[in-house]
């Protein structure tokens, strides 16, 4: 039977994919690399995804596949760009799982102790949850998004409104103290927290009506995550000051807000975010693995589930089991979680700028998703130079792609080969036994 999703549930897909884990952490990794000038990176940020969210959501609404991004990348420039775009963001899911994790799991230890082992179990048990969430398909993890989403706008809401009761706004002097070239390098970490848009793209298709669904759930979710990103990261700056910098800034402004014993709240609402984005991430991954693998791009044994309503659980245990192995190789070499966010994002940029030169291609012409397609392009190739060497490993599974592809097509020309070679063979034994 097939499971379809509702609008509530896809602006909650869409509102954990792209607030998700960003909102307990980014305030400080943009506070330490630009200051009070971080805001601007904010404020840039959350303007650009008005048309990049736009970008995906008409190209959702027209072409609603479980390729997501990759199958509109195949329409425009063919099977090879479609094969790279698909690898970086399936390859990139399984390294991005660990961080998001961690981050969730640091809010804990800090809550209930044991340092580095309760930071690792969390997160283990977070990445746990989700993929037994996901084996139930959109509807159970569509439900799950839901209740999330209401929990953590309340929680975050809760802890903005009450911070900034005691906002001082000396704490934004001196408001550049790293330069201005550090809103652009603020700018390229930020990209964690606004990679997402198109996530859901990629469970389009289990809409009921995904032409009026999907832009709906879109608006929604660019509303919601707009209000809550800025008030966020303008009461870390304005009430925090240099703390605003600390590991915990959701803890700090909920004590300064709230008030009494808070790390336990924090902690709840960091699993909540963490749960939401990592719920997303693996229901949009694994549908488009078993896309990929129907298309050719991936092994044939992946396609099963990618059918609207399927339920893709070959391809959810291959990037359970890859985000297992990234969390190990973490555990071991205690790779900080910051290298994980922008090897994460330099996927998600490439991601985006093929999207959107798809988006380009696809759209009708001067429509205004067309110009917001063109937007999300130009600010794309942006994003590409300030994200800098971190691209370079995307860069190398963009080359695993193009190889696969070649491989693949060469096979396919060689079995086409022999085919005809047979039948040339039996028409000549034909031949020779009418004679």
């Amino acid at each position: 039977m097939k499971i379809m999703m509702t609008v509530p549930q896809g602006a909650a897909l869409s509102i954990g994919a792209v607030l998700g884990t960003g909102v307990i952490a980014l305030p400080a990794l943009a506070a330490q690399t630009a200051g009070p000038a971080s805001l601007l990176a904010w404020a840039a940020l959350i303007l650009l995804s008005v048309p990049l969210a736009a970008t995906f959501a008409a190209l959702g609404a027209r072409h609603p596949d479980a390729g997501g991004v990759a199958t509109y990348v195949r329409r425009a420039f063919g099977g090879r760009a479609a094969a790279v775009v698909g690898w970086s963001f399936y390859f990139a899911v399984p390294v991005g799982a660990p961080a998001a994790a961690l981050f969730g799991g640091a809010y804990v230890a800090a809550a209930l102790g044991g340092g580095t082992r309760t930071v690792l179990l969390t997160a283990v048990g977070l990445m746990l949850i989700v993929t037994v969430g996901n084996l139930g398909g959109v509807r159970v993890s569509g439900r799950l998004q839901l209740g999330l989403a209401a929990l953590l706008i309340t929680l975050l809401l809760t802890a903005t409104a009450t911070a900034l009761l005691h906002a001082d706004p000396a704490n934004l002097r001196p408001f550049a103290p790293h330069g201005w070239w550090a809103v652009g390098s603020a700018a390229a970490v930020l990209v964690w927290g606004f990679a997402g848009w198109e996530a859901v793209t990629s469970l389009a298709a289990d809409f009921r009506r995904p032409a009026r669904d999907l832009p709906r759930a879109t608006a929604i979710a660019l509303l919601v995550v707009g209000v809550l990103y800025l008030g966020i990261a303008a009461a870390s700056i304005l009430v925090l000051g240099p703390a605003a910098t600390g590991d915990a800034p959701l803890a700090e402004l909920l004590a300064r807000g709230v008030g009494g014993q808070v790390r336990a709240i924090a902690a709840t609402a960091a699993v909540l975010l963490t749960l939401g984005t990592m719920n997303a991430y693996y229901a949009g991954a694994a549908k488009l693995g078993a896309a990929l693998g129907r298309d050719g791009a991936l092994p044939a044994w992946f396609a099963r589930g990618s059918g609207a309503g399927e339920v893709p659980r070959r391809s959810l245990a291959v990037v359970a089991g890859l985000a297992g192995v990234s969390m190990l190789v973490v555990a071991l070499t205690g790779t900080a979680a910051r290298a994980l966010v922008l090897l994460t994002s330099g996927a998600f940029v490439l991601v985006y700028l093929m999207g959107s030169a798809a988006a380009v291609r696809l759209l009708p012409h001067r429509s205004p998703a067309w110009w917001c397609a063109g937007v999300s392009l130009a600010a794309s190739l942006v994003l590409l130079v300030l994200t800098g060497w971190y691209m370079l490993s995307t860069l190398v599974v963009a080359a695993g792609a193009l190889l696969y592809a070649r491989r693949t097509r060469t096979a396919a020309v060689a079995r086409s080969a022999e085919e005809s070679s047979g039948e040339r063979c039996e028409r000549a034994a034909e031949s020779w036994s009418g004679a």
